[in-house]
């Protein structure tokens, strides 16, 4: 995204650029705990899987999500990707969800027309990283849209749920769902517990103001086989997330999200360049507010993507200097490397979402730059 690529090099020229390690693995070697590597120091190549843009020119990929079984069009071990632009590169007017093969064929899953939703979604459809896959085939994706490209002109948005055939089956809107921006989901029975992060309270009125009004929803949803699933209840759980809107950026406000042990949630902010973890995500009543500091600053430059490694560590990509991080639950970052070192500052505006395979298998990501799905293995 050019223009976030402006913005990041704006802030990190009045901030001062984060240190430089070059193009290899970057350990915190200090700060590792005894006995212990970290989850990606065994990755070393990195491996450009397919482009991400379909037939009728989507690009800015963002939401990634790895099949783990086949039904109907999905394919077990392929990869989701959704799409946030259009073809002339306007955000929030983005509309396919693409399905990738790990050798790199490329077909759209989905083609989601606005004009013919099943129900509502103020403002048409802008997919965003908000992408997860429920039992038997069901896709979330969220909608941030807009009319031209800008913030001012976006709206709630609302979560498109699909079927296994990319046929859109439903909306959920409402009720908190205000610019859902990122997603991540536990499956408990015959109920998803879907959190998602929004970006709108009070971000387009405050007319690039930063306010406090970020928002994590816990959507609870009975999951069904023959019939999508239906919302049961909405609870706030985490809200004072720093966001705003930007002329180049679009929004900046909590991104990614993943369940770590014991049922701590993990929201990576983007403005304050912050992890927090949020207790007892799966049972609580009520909202923590930005919960509890993981850890700040340091590798971390507007953390956006973020995923849970196998060894319980927590992996964010940043779009502020195109590293991925590595920290541990108790806060400490033990790795870091470059995974795009175009524009200026390196990596600006390059990264968004990220899964991590099973195993050794390594972490697939979207390089916004290039529009390309990627693999650190």
């Amino acid at each position: 995204m050019p223009a976030l690529r402006r913005l990041v090099a704006a802030a990190t020229a009045a901030a001062g650029a984060i240190a430089a390690v070059g193009l290899a693995a970057a350990p915190a070697a200090s700060a590792r705990p005894a006995g212990s590597l970290p989850y990606l120091s065994q990755f070393q190549r990195l491996k450009t899987i397919a482009s991400t843009v379909p037939a009728n020119g989507d690009l800015n990929p963002y939401g990634v999500w790895i099949l783990r079984d086949s039904i109907g069009r999905l394919h077990k071990g392929n990869i989701l990707v959704s799409n946030f632009n259009n073809k002339n590169n306007l955000q929030g007017t983005g509309r396919t969800i693409v399905q990738i093969t790990p050798r790199g064929r490329r077909t759209v899953f989905a083609d989601i027309n606005p004009r013919t939703l099943p129900g509502a979604c103020p403002g048409g459809v802008g997919l965003t990283t908000a992408l997860v896959v429920l039992p038997n085939g069901w896709v979330v994706v969220g909608s941030t849209p807009s009319r031209n490209g800008m913030a001012s002109t976006s709206a709630a948005g609302c979560l498109i749920v699909l079927n296994a055939w990319g046929k859109v089956a439903e909306t959920i809107s409402g009720r908190g769902i205000n610019g859902p921006w990122d997603a991540t989901v536990v499956i408990t029975g015959h109920f998803a517990q879907l959190f998602v992060t929004n970006v709108l309270n009070g971000t387009r009125r405050a007319n690039g103001k930063v306010v406090h009004r970020g928002t994590v929803l816990r959507i609870t949803l009975q999951l069904f086989r023959s019939a999508p699933p239906a919302r049961v209840k909405t609870t706030v759980i985490g809200s004072g997330f720093p966001q705003r809107t930007d002329p180049n950026a679009f929004i900046l406000g909590p991104t990614g999200v993943g369940i770590g042990q014991r049922g701590v949630l993990y929201v990576a902010e983007t403005l304050t360049s912050r992890i927090w973890q949020i207790p007892r995500a799966l049972t609580r009543h009520g909202s923590a507010g930005q919960g509890r500091l993981l850890t700040k600053g340091r590798f971390l430059s507007m953390p956006l993507g973020l995923a849970l490694a196998p060894n319980s560590n927590v992996l964010t990509v940043n779009g502020g200097n195109g590293r991925i991080v590595e920290t541990t639950p108790n806060g400490r970052q033990i790795f870091s490397r470059f995974l795009d070192t175009s524009g200026s500052p390196p990596g600006a505006g390059a990264l968004f979402g990220l899964a991590v395979l099973k195993g050794r298998g390594g972490v697939y990501y979207v390089d916004d730059a290039q529009n390309t799905l990627r693999l650190l293995h």
